[in-house]
């Protein structure tokens, strides 16, 4: 087999949990008209498609900015935004009706297509749109008549996962009708937000016009809590007015309980493929959920520190550990989780009446190393010694000295190990010996 070949097998694999654990869930997918006029279009098409034969559910809402700013210059139509709104006249609103329905009816006849030979071949998907957005008028704010913009009062939530249920995608587009029958523009990142609040979707994936917010060093940031979105658009002044706004969506959306945010960008070619069906994906999440971190290890977490720690334990890094030797000792292990994957753990044994305890199978996977796991393990290790009134750890080390010396670790002997502990060194292995004191 290829390395290519080999490389597609290992990554159809790893995909597999996600593809069981998006199956049955509800995703609304935000893009804008710039989505639609962009030669990759098709491309996206072929994507949803395929979340929808692997039986996500999809709610689409599309927007037609430059579809309508384009027929308001042709017929010499003032454009004017105030606060990010444009102020819909009666002029402009046919202008919008034909953008709109233009991009909508585009979209239905991309996702309408089946030719033999292509990735939308066989695939006979079902679209449904209609009135679900209910809309009220902006009206007059701070001596500002917005006239046929509008605001989102509701979404027929029971309306969309009727179809839902059907196998269908939804589309929702950037107008909404009112009771007295009266249609308003709105923004799109706003019906966005209400049909993923008003479904309770599991994630708002927001395909977004430039790359997610970057820290002092240029990487872009992978995730951010609410709270830490809000400081981040007080604290930075150099963030694009487009980042900046694509930020404050994302807060409302998370703000709203949508549990998970998604900002990635449009042009990427399989964005979504790539942020839903790896660990990492390749945009930012703003998550009200604990994404990654540090806890106690369960039963249930057998499976993935085998997988973790058997490299090393091949490399004669580790201690070799059956599966029924860790299923006893679980309750002393802690791990580090991220997305529903362990990508690190550690092991505390006490020795109470020595009032120490043994720092062992230290390990974090390969593609996570760097980047301080060890040490939010060593920390909990410590915690956990400190709350059980041990004074100090010690570990026995063959290759990573270094790194424990570094964090406080001091040499020492055999004869400075437990009684229990010398009894089982394993002098073949011949593990140098480090001891760290437990402050207070």
């Amino acid at each position: 087999m290829s390395e290519d070949a080999n490389a597609f097998v290992a990554w159809f694999r790893h995909s597999s949990p996600y593809i069981n654990a998006h199956r049955g869930r509800t995703f609304v997918v935000l893009f804008g008209g710039e989505a639609v006029i962009d030669p990759g279009f098709s491309d996206l098409i072929h994507d949803l498609a395929l979340l929808n034969s692997l039986g996500v559910r999809l709610v689409l809402v599309h927007g037609a900015r430059p579809q309508i700013e384009h027929r308001l210059r042709a017929t010499g139509a003032e454009i004017r935004y105030v606060n990010g709104l444009r102020i819909t006249t009666d002029e402009a609103m046919p202008c919008v009706r034909e953008a709109v329905g233009s991009v909508r009816m585009e979209i239905e006849a991309k996702l309408s297509m089946g030719l033999a030979n292509s990735p939308m071949a066989g695939a006979r998907m079902r679209v449904a749109s209609g009135n679900f957005v209910t809309a009220r008028p902006v009206g007059v704010r701070d001596g500002i008549d917005y006239l046929h913009t509008g605001e989102v009062r509701r979404i027929d939530a029971a309306g969309v996962s009727t179809w839902l249920d059907t196998g269908a995608m939804v589309l929702l587009s950037s107008i909404g009708y009112s009771p007295t029958g009266e249609m308003f523009n709105l923004s799109a990142e706003e019906v966005g937000i209400a049909a993923a609040q008003a479904l309770r979707a599991d994630k708002l994936l927001y395909l977004a016009e430039e790359p997610g917010p970057s820290d002092e060093s240029g990487r872009l940031i992978r995730q951010l809590t609410p709270a830490e979105t809000q400081h981040l658009l007080q604290d930075r002044s150099d963030l694009s007015p487009v980042t900046r706004r694509h930020l404050q969506h994302a807060l409302l959306g998370a703000r709203a309980g949508v549990r998970r945010v998604h900002l990635l960008h449009r042009v990427v070619n399989g964005a979504l493929i790539q942020e839903l069906f790896t660990r990492d994906g390749i945009g930012t999440l703003i998550s009200t959920d604990v994404y990654e971190g540090v806890r106690p290890a369960t039963i249930d977490d057998v499976g993935g520190i085998l997988e973790l720690i058997t490299p090393l334990e091949e490399q004669g890094i580790l201690v070799r550990r059956s599966r029924e030797l860790l299923e006893m000792e679980i309750e002393q292990f802690a791990v580090v989780e991220r997305d529903g994957g362990i990508i690190g753990c550690a092991a505390l044994y006490p020795y109470a009446a020595d009032g120490c305890g043994e720092l062992a199978c230290v390990a974090v996977d390969a593609g996570y190393q760097g980047e301080a796991r060890a040490d939010a393990l060593l920390n909990q290790i410590e915690r956990r010694a400190r709350r059980a009134g041990l004074t100090r750890i010690f570990v026995l080390t063959t290759r990573t000295a270094h790194w424990f010396r570094e964090r406080g670790f001091e040499p020492g002997r055999i004869g400075d190990l437990p009684m229990g502990r010398q009894a089982l060194y394993n002098y073949q292995r011949n593990s140098r010996v480090f001891i760290k004191e437990l402050g207070q």
